[in-house]
Order: structure tokens, then C-alpha cells, then sequence
């Protein structure tokens, strides 16, 4: 490995080092802070350990280490050693920091303790998937069951939650049940900010009849990068079949879309502008968040 590379990676390393300890404390302090004192739970394997905690006299610090192990098991199987590796680091180092440290409690209102309980403990999760691992590991065990039972991860995670929230309704009550809902979808949204970022990308499609120069005036003011599909229309109101047209793809950030919408209806207010959401890219002439790997 030459001088360049080792640098690359000793800065890369420690920039995701520092990602999994803030995530690590963040969630401590959301789970100390917040959600323990007022008997709330949250989803996923953190769920679980919060509603075993509750309803038995074991420490928070065991159990979230003890329910994470069976996710671990699966995450060796099914991804990468490095992950893993880094994941049972921050499993561990998150019980510690929870065994060791007492975070104060912030407030007894149990609105502010869902809502708050919820951003901290996401922004936890947040930060440690930016740093390359996991402290909630219910996403490695809907991959492993979705590639053998053919149902999408997101239909096995809704399950799962159903599952706990449904158990925690009837164990600590009704309410205490939908604090917890609250909790947890907060938490998610904080995770999926922290992980995407507020340039979120989307991808748009344009049919328009000048096309050529939508294309023109998003390379020119956006400097970003457009593909041209060959497209042929269906048929008109008429019945005749439409004539070939070219069709744009481009990537943009949410922040940039409204740039877009006014280029496509300052040229062409007949347009047809397609847009979807777009996990992430790769490659191309695109201006890419800043995110570790």
C-alpha cells in the first residue's frame, strides 16, 4: 500500500471511528436520557432489549448485548467480516458506555421523552450506519429471512415492530405502547436524515418536445450530467401514432429540483416531468454528498 493510500485510509478510518463513538453516545443518552426512565421502548433489536429491561430485573448494558448476538451470528453469515467486525465492536461498546455511564434524565413529560428519546436514539443509529456498522440489527436479520421466504425487508421489519409494539401493548399498557410508536417513528426519520442527508437524490424523466434544449440549460446552469433515451410515444387523442422523441434522465438533489421544475417550465410548460426517489448513485457528472465508506 503506497504512502497516498495509507493516508486515505488512516483519514477514512478515523472519521468513521469518530461516526460509530458519537453515534454510540447519542443513543446511550437517548436511551438513559429519555426512553428508559419513562418506560418507553423503541423498535427493532433495540426494542426488544428495552421491553426485556423493563419487564425483568436485567440491566439495559446485558440485555442489548445479548439480544444483538443472534443478529451478529446472522450478519457473519450474510455480509462482510469487516462489518461485522465493526458491528460487534460498537454492540459492545454501547453496553459499556450504557453499564458505565449515568446520563442524567432530562424530563419526566412523556411527550418530550418519546419525541427526544426517538431523535437521539435515531441519530444514534444514524451515525453508526455512516461509520460502517450497525447497534440495531434488525436490518441483517430482514435481509437474511427476505432472500429466503421472497418478501421484501421492509414488509419483514413492519412485521417484526408489529410484532414487539403489539407485545409491548400488552405488557406496559396502551399508552405506553403508542409513546412508543411515537418514539419509533422518530427515530426512523432521524436515521434516514442522518444516512441521506438533506440532498436527498431524486431521479427525473422529461418528455418534452425540445428536449435539446432542456438538456442545454441543465448542463449549462446545473452542471450536472442528462442521458438522452430514444423514446416513441403512444397514441395521441386522435388515434395516430405519436412520432419518436427523446427522452432526458438526470439525478439531482432535492435541493436542486426546484432549479429543474423552473428550467423544464420556463422552456416547455407541457412537459412531462417524471420524479422518484433515488437510493443512491454512483459514477457520472454528479455532485456527490460527502459521505464515508
Amino acid at each position: 500500500m503506497s504512502e497516498i493510500n495509507k493516508t486515505a485510509f488512516f483519514k477514512r478510518s478515523t472519521i468513521e471511528a469518530l461516526w460509530i463513538v458519537a453515534g454510540i453516545f447519542s443513543a446511550g443518552f437517548g436511551l438513559k436520557g429519555f426512553l428508559l426512565p419513562n418506560s418507553f421502548i423503541d423498535g427493532g433489536a433495540t426494542g426488544i432489549s428495552l421491553l426485556i429491561a423493563e419487564t425483568t430485573i436485567l440491566d439495559i448494558s446485558y440485555v442489548i448485548l445479548l439480544v444483538n448476538v443472534p443478529f451478529i451470528i446472522v450478519g457473519y453469515l450474510q455480509m462482510s467480516r469487516k462489518f461485522v467486525f465493526k458491528t460487534a465492536l460498537a454492540v459492545v461498546a454501547l453496553a459499556v458506555v450504557l453499564a458505565l455511564l449515568d446520563f442524567p434524565i432530562i424530563t419526566e413529560d412523556r411527550l418530550l421523552a418519546s419525541v427526544f428519546g426517538g431523535f437521539f436514539l435515531g441519530a444514534g443509529i444514524g451515525l453508526s450506519v455512516r461509520g460502517g456498522c450497525v447497534i440495531d440489527g434488525t436490518e441483517i436479520l430482514a435481509l437474511y429471512f427476505s432472500r429466503r421466504l421472497n418478501i421484501s425487508m421492509g414488509d419483514i421489519i413492519i412485521l417484526i415492530n408489529v410484532l414487539i409494539f403489539s407485545i409491548s401493548a400488552w405488557l406496559l399498557g396502551i399508552e405506553s405502547a403508542l409513546y412508543s410508536m411515537l418514539a419509533y417513528f422518530v427515530a426512523s426519520k432521524t436515521m434516514d436524515f442522518i444516512i441521506q442527508g438533506i440532498e436527498e437524490y431524486l431521479g427525473l424523466t422529461i418528455i418534452s418536445k425540445r428536449s435539446e434544449e432542456i438538456k442545454e440549460l441543465i448542463i449549462e446552469e446545473m452542471n450536472t450530467g442528462v442521458t438522452v433515451l430514444n423514446g416513441q410515444g403512444g397514441y395521441d387523442r386522435e388515434g395516430s401514432e405519436s412520432k419518436k422523441i427523446d427522452v432526458l434522465y438526470t439525478v439531482v438533489t432535492r435541493l436542486e429540483l426546484l432549479k429543474v421544475n423552473r428550467i423544464v417550465d420556463d422552456t416547455d410548460p407541457n412537459a412531462f416531468l417524471v420524479i422518484h426517489g433515488v437510493r443512491d448513485v454512483k459514477g457520472g457528472m454528479l455532485k456527490r454528498r460527502k459521505v464515508p465508506h
